[in-house]
Order: structure tokens, then C-alpha cells, then sequence
């Protein structure tokens, strides 16, 4: 690996969870996409926002009783932000 190459983080956990919110936040259009610097907010895509989410919640189920306190916090936390943040996206694009 060249200096100029970033190392990718540890795999853990966290990390997915962490990914999985990245990109649903970026379909609910909350983020510009790397490289548009200056642009607005790319337009939220909902059917790929809801997939993210429902991942988020397939993960939720199936590692119930297998995770941390840290680690249950924090998807069920990111589930209820994500799930609030959807709906708003819908209200807003039936305005």
C-alpha cells in the first residue's frame, strides 16, 4: 500500500451499523455526495432510503440478545433517528 492510501478501519460492528446509517442518510438526502463540494444535497431517493433502513432493522432482529449494551444502543437509536428522518423526507415530498 502506497503513502498516499488510506487505511480502512477495523471491521467491527460499529463500522457496519455505521455504514449502513451513512448511506441511508445520504438517500434521505441529507448529505451532499463526496466530491460535490459547494452542491446542494443530492434529492432524497426514498425506495433506497427504505431498503437501508429495513437492513438496519433485518440486523436489529437477528442479533437480538447477541449484542453489547453499546452496540443495541446504537442501532436502536440510529433505527428510531432514521425511521423519524424517513418520514419526514415522505411529508416533505408530498408538500
Amino acid at each position: 500500500m502506497s503513502e498516499n492510501e488510506a487505511t480502512p478501519p477495523p471491521a467491527s460492528f460499529e463500522f457496519l451499523i455505521a455504514s449502513f446509517i451513512m448511506q441511508a442518510q445520504m438517500q434521505l438526502g441529507m448529505f451532499a455526495m463526496p466530491g460535490s463540494e459547494g452542491e446542494e444535497p443530492q434529492k432524497p431517493n426514498l425506495v433506497y432510503a427504505k431498503h437501508s433502513i429495513d437492513l438496519l432493522g433485518v440486523l436489529e432482529e437477528k442479533t437480538k440478545g447477541n449484542l453489547s449494551l453499546e452496540e443495541k444502543r446504537m442501532l436502536e437509536n440510529s433505527l428510531t433517528e432514521l425511521r423519524f428522518r424517513y418520514v419526514q423526507a415522505i411529508a416533505e415530498e408530498q408538500k
